[in-house]
Parts: structure tokens; C-alpha cells; sequence
């Protein structure tokens, strides 16, 4: 008999691996992006405020559809049962691809932290990148237990060292700070634009630093009590992400005027500077080795639970639905972090990240919309969690996912048209690679 996932996950685990999931290097950078646009106090920080209250809808549409279809894979689940196995495939595979993409990416991060803080290896961080992954790899592979335990560890790391950052902010920074403050060359938003279009292009940056709160889905089943532990996993750790994006940008103004972030490529860079002259630049780089190896852990962690469920199935390679005693489904995880290796190796996960914005965009109104759907089509199927507020909630966020779905075609054009021609090739391969999976049929939905 193969064996399967394990329930064995806790809230504490949800918390950890959205936490790690949704806060990576965006929330270091993104602030210089939204001060370039947006440069009042009360603007600056209101647009952190409008991303939180959309990602909370988006939690509140999302956690009915895990607790109703509690299968590990997150929204690939969604769309195969609202929709059918091809709106799976499409989900699955970019889920899977722009994962390891994102695994690829944030180890890169960390390497060319890692190559600044050590001389002996400055030429080094593709290789140190590679290190990261492989070691992740090797300790997620022992058990779903061990790898638990692993992101709870991380996302506790990264937590503290954001904390003491902002605690450094608010003790050291102030008047002399910002006198210290090296000059940034502000990228102001075009004289010809409206408040209004600067405020949705910021919001756009803004709601793109809170992706990531889907992280419990992705173990719907391997969560002890999904029905209770999903809203409360997904709940929590977005309020306790808002929490720490608002005292970060009120850290960050309490050093350096709005204004003088403005443009700036990596803002807690120029704050840390400001704060601790030169030695800002290695501050910010240990808080990058301290903080986002939690986002690398979650995830592979992620991709190999999506790569696992496609396979299941049948929409993937049958091996890759092996699982060992402790849980893990290790062909998955190990094509998963194969797959990281090779971007990183070859340098193209920045463009496949870039293309597969467009259906990340897609894959969350297909989740929306998956909620009327299935109110509609299953009404009497058991939903520990009811979306409040629906239709009128859902139908929000719904609306704003196809807005920022044409402003992805619109502010890149060139990459949406690669994803629309990726998608007109897909339902031939699919044709050819989709089979009847005997294991899909043993699993409730």
C-alpha cells in the first residue's frame, strides 16, 4: 500500500510557514518603491494598510476553500475541482515552476549576502545559493516532523532579527540619522500622473510584498485539524505580517523622511546607513541571512507538495507521488530543489518569475471565482469555514485580482504575451501527458 501524507502539523506550523513564506526581501526593498510615489506620511503608510485589508479578504475567500477541500497543494486543488483537470494542470505546473523559480531566487539573496560578509568567498554566491538549497533539501528530506520543526525554527529567526532591527530604528535613528542620511535620487512619480493612478501602483508593489499568506494550504492534509487550523493559521500570521510591515515603515520614517527614501533600489540599506554609517550595508546584510532562510524552507517545502498533488492526480510523473515513512514525498522535493538548482545554474529565474507573474495574477481570481462556483454547484458540502461577508467579500477581492490582472498585460506586455503563448501550447501537452490517477480517486475532496 503507498503510503501517504501525514497529519501531523499543528497551527504552529501554519503560522511559521506563512510567516516565512509571505515576509522575504520585498518588504526591505518595496518601501523606497512606494515613497517614490506616494512621499505624504499619511499616504505612504494608508497604502500598507489598503494591501493588508485586500490580503485579508483574499485569506477570508481562500480559508472556505481549504477547510471545504482539505488536500495538500493549495489552489492547484481549487481549480481542478471547480474547474476541471485542465484548469488544474495550468494552475499546478506555474505554481510548481514560478515555486522553484521563487526558491531559486531567494537563495541567490542570501548567497550574495553571505559572499559580502565573507571575504574568502566573494566571488562565490551563485555556489553559496546552491549550498543553501542543497542543505534545505537534505534536512527537509528526513521528515515532514523534522521539516516542521525547521520552519517554525527559521521564521522564529527571522522574526527576532526584524524585531531588533526595528527596535535599532526607533533607539538609534532620529534627527542626527537623518542628517547622516546619504542622498538618494528620488524616482518621483510622473508629473502627469494622478494621485490616484500613484496610489494603485503602489498598492500593486504593496500587495506583492504580502503574497504568501497561502502558505497553510499548501498542507491541507497534513494539518491535524484543517478545519480549525487553517483560518487560524492564515488569520494570524497575516495580522502578525501587517504588524511588522507597519512598525517597519514607521521605523523606517522615523529615521529618514519619507522623501529622502524615495527611489531607493533597497531602503532598509540606506536607513541602516544612516543609522550605523558605513557598517549599515553588512547590518542589512546578516538581517538577510538571519531572516530569509525561512522563505527558502517554505518554499520547497511548498513545491514539493504541489508537484506531489498534480502527480497524484494524474497530471504528473506517477514516481513523483513516493513518499517516505516520516512523510516527506521525496522524488517531488528532490525534482523540486533540481529544478531551483538548475535556474540558479543557469541565471533565467528572474525571467521565469517575470513570466509567470501573469498567472500568478490568474491563478487567484480562478480561486475567487472557484468560491461561487462551489456555493453554487456543491451548497450542501460541509465548510468548517464560511467566507464572511460573501458574496460581497469574495466578489472585492475577485475584482481587484481581474484589475491587477490587466494592469500585469498592460505595465508588461512583453512577458504577458510569452504567458498567453505558454498557455495556447499547454492543452496539447496536457492531451498527451494527463492519465487517470487511481490514487486521486482514494482521497476524500
Amino acid at each position: 500500500m503507498p503510503r501517504k501524507l501525514l497529519n501531523i502539523l499543528g497551527v504552529t506550523f501554519g503560522l511559521a510557514v506563512a510567516i516565512g513564506n509571505t515576509i522575504g526581501a520585498g518588504i526591505l526593498r518595496t518601501p523606497g518603491d512606494v515613497a517614490s510615489m506616494l512621499q505624504t506620511p499619511v499616504l505612504f503608510l494608508g497604502v500598507w494598510i489598503v494591501g493588508a485589508l485586500y490580503a485579508l479578504l483574499g485569506v477570508n475567500a481562500l480559508a472556505e476553500l481549504g477547510t471545504m477541500l482539505p488536500k495538500s497543494g493549495a489552489q492547484y486543488v481549487y481549480a481542478r475541482h471547480a474547474f476541471g483537470d485542465y484548469a488544474g494542470f495550468i494552475v499546478g505546473w506555474n505554481d510548481w515552476i514560478s515555486t522553484c523559480a521563487s526558491t531559486a531566487a531567494i537563495s541567490i539573496v542570501i548567497g550574495e549576502s553571505l559572499a559580502a560578509l565573507l571575504p574568502a568567498v566573494s566571488t562565490q554566491a551563485t555556489a553559496l545559493a546552491m549550498v543553501t538549497v542543497v542543505l534545505f533539501t537534505l534536512l527537509l528530506l528526513r521528515s515532514t516532523k523534522v521539516g516542521g520543526r525547521s520552519q517554525e525554527i527559521t521564521s522564529l529567526f527571522k522574526t527576532i532579527a526584524l524585531v531588533v532591527f526595528i527596535g535599532a530604528c526607533f533607539v538609534f535613528g532620529g534627527g542626527a540619522a537623518a542628517a547622516r542620511a546619504p542622498n538618494a535620487t528620488a524616482m518621483v512619480a510622473s508629473p502627469g500622473q494622478s494621485l490616484f493612478a500613484a496610489f494603485v501602483l503602489a498598492a500593486q508593489a504593496v500587495i506583492y510584498t504580502y503574497d504568501g499568506w497561502t502558505g497553510p494550504l499548501y498542507f491541507s492534509e497534513e494539518l491535524r485539524d484543517p478545519g480549525r487550523q487553517i483560518p487560524r493559521s492564515m488569520f494570524g500570521a497575516l495580522f502578525a505580517v501587517a504588524a511588522i510591515y507597519l512598525l517597519i515603515n514607521l521605523a523606517f520614517m522615523y529615521v529618514l523622511p519619507v522623501k529622502a527614501m524615495a527611489g531607493s533600489t533597497l531602503a532598509a540599506a540606506q536607513v541602516a546607513q544612516a543609522i550605523f554609517g558605513p557598517r549599515g550595508n553588512t547590518v542589512v546584510r546578516l538581517v538577510v541571512v538571519l531572516a530569509l532562510p525561512s522563505a527558502v524552507n517554505a518554499c520547497l517545502l511548498m513545491s514539493s507538495r504541489v508537484l506531489y498533488a498534480v502527480s497524484r492526480d494524474g497530471i504528473g510523473p506517477r514516481v513523483a507521488t513516493r513518499v517516505n515513512e516520516g512523510g516527506t514525498p521525496t522524488v517531488s522535493l528532490v525534482a523540486s530543489a533540481g529544478v531551483s538548482l538548475l535556474f540558479l545554474a543557469t541565471g533565467t529565474f528572474q525571467s521565469v518569475i517575470a513570466v509567470a507573474a501573469f498567472f500568478f495574477v490568474a491563478d487567484y481570481a480562478l480561486s475567487f471565482l472557484a468560491v461561487f462556483v462551489l456555493r453554487k454547484r456543491e451548497p450542501g458540502a460541509p465548510r468548517p469555514y464560511r467566507a464572511f461577508g460573501h458574496p460581497w467579500t469574495t466578489g472585492l477581492v475577485l475584482a481587484g485580482s481581474i484589475a491587477f490582472l490587466v494592469s500585469a498585460v498592460v505595465s508588461d506586455t512583453r512577458n504577458s504575451f510569452w504567458a498567453l503563448g505558454l498557455l495556447l501550447i499547454s492543452y496539447p501537452v496536457f492531451r498527451l501527458t494527463h492519465r487517470p490517477s487511481p490514487l486521486s480517486a482514494s482521497i476524500p475532496s
